[in-house]
């Protein structure tokens, strides 16, 4: 992806947004302790997304782990 280019980074951008309904743009992360920051990645883990066929990551991830097992 070139610089300054978001478009291009579509799932990046997507991400970053749902990140922002936790955490303000400009917000210090290192002012959160590691188990709220914890509990988002949790939250997010277990969100549906479109680009997953309305999968959860955390389902897809256990199922690749499985397939690796």
């Amino acid at each position: 992806c070139d610089p300054a280019s978001p478009w291009q980074r579509g799932s990046n951008e997507n991400t970053n947004g749902l990140l922002r309904q936790y955490f303000p743009k400009g917000t210090v992360l290192s002012i959160h302790n590691p188990e709220r920051l914890d509990e988002v990645a949790c939250k997010l883990n277990k969100r549906p997304r479109k680009t997953l066929n309305w999968s959860r990551p955390v389902d897809i991830l256990s199922q690749t782990f499985a397939l690796t097992a």
